[in-house]
């Protein structure tokens, strides 16, 4: 079975880029350990007010460590960070991260994940510009789902930690899954209207509150993962760098799409490292739908 670092090769990564995404993909093993030791609440807030369990800080000192040891980057723009941290100064890569999404669930012990983007010089870039993006996911399998701009495929570790490929040029299916986040009683009328009309049309909602989690399902399955503006909320609730934009990137790489109901997320030049934007990912046919929808 084709190994990562293999993959990468063959798609023509340079070897500093393959070396960060190697090192990457080998810190599941430590934050999957680090689950047992960490299932509580932190007595801190991160930069959006939003309590931190104590995996969401482990995880993000941990990441932030092994990145500035590994000399090959300059900055992390992490959710958990108030503002980008710099690192070397003369390194080719910096990264944006969700250290660890979905660590709400780790006490029932539901999937969570991982999310990383990779650019070439500084983080305030459009999606569009990321060298690589990929996510850790944390199941009954660990799963490293990753495209260096030649498709998407996905890898598994196994119990020697070696990345072994399950699937190469994966592709978006349409399909009928649907997962939206929020509260229903404060959906926008576009939202509601496109809900509805999906559902009418044989939709099944799967929603796990795991963004990483819920894309996989829709990467696998087809449909599309919502989290829509709302009266309380009109810029959505996910952050455009750390976790649109890889996710997005994926997504158009594997022949869907990302929008904020109107266009291409990926296009947008963030203003603030914690910038939120409404997100619709997925089918390329459901995102078409949404945008569709006056």
């Amino acid at each position: 079975m084709t190994t990562l670092p293999e993959y990468l090769s063959k798609c023509g990564a340079p070897d500093d880029l393959i070396s960060l995404i190697t090192l990457i993909a080998a810190q599941a093993t430590p934050i999957r350990n680090a689950f047992i030791s960490n299932q509580n609440y932190a007595d801190s807030k991160n930069s959006s007010g939003e309590t931190q369990a104590e995996m969401d800080t482990w995880s993000d000192v941990h990441l932030v460590n092994i990145l500035a040891a590994s000399g090959l980057v300059r900055e992390v723009a992490s959710e958990e960070q108030e503002d980008i941290v710099k690192l070397v100064e003369t390194a080719p890569y910096s990264v944006v991260m969700d250290p660890l999404d979905g660590s709400s669930l780790i006490k029932v012990n539901l999937c969570v994940g991982t999310i990383i983007g990779i650019y070439e010089g500084g983080c305030m870039q459009a999606g569009k510009n990321l060298k690589a993006a990929l996510y850790l996911l944390y199941g009954p399998m660990t799963t490293i789902t990753v495209s260096v701009g030649k498709g998407v495929a996905v890898f598994a570790m196994d119990k020697e930690g070696c990345c072994r490929m399950l699937r190469d040029n994966v592709r978006i299916p349409e399909g009928n899954l649907y997962g939206s986040g929020g509260i229903r009683t404060e959906w926008l009328e576009k939202h509601a209207k496109f809900i509805s009309r999906i559902e009418n049309e044989g939709a099944k909602n799967r929603y796990s509150g795991s963004f990483v989690a819920d894309f996989h399902q829709i990467l696998t399955y087809g449909g599309v993962y919502a989290y829509p503006p709302s009266e309380k909320q009109p810029n959505g609730k996910l952050r455009l760098v750390f976790e649109a934009n890889p996710i997005g990137y994926l997504a158009s790489q594997a022949g869907g799409a990302i929008s904020n109901g109107v266009s291409s997320t990926l296009d947008i030049v963030p203003e603030t490292v914690h910038q939120r934007t409404p997100i619709y990912v997925g089918s390329s046919g459901m995102i078409k739908k949404i945008e569709s929808i006056e």
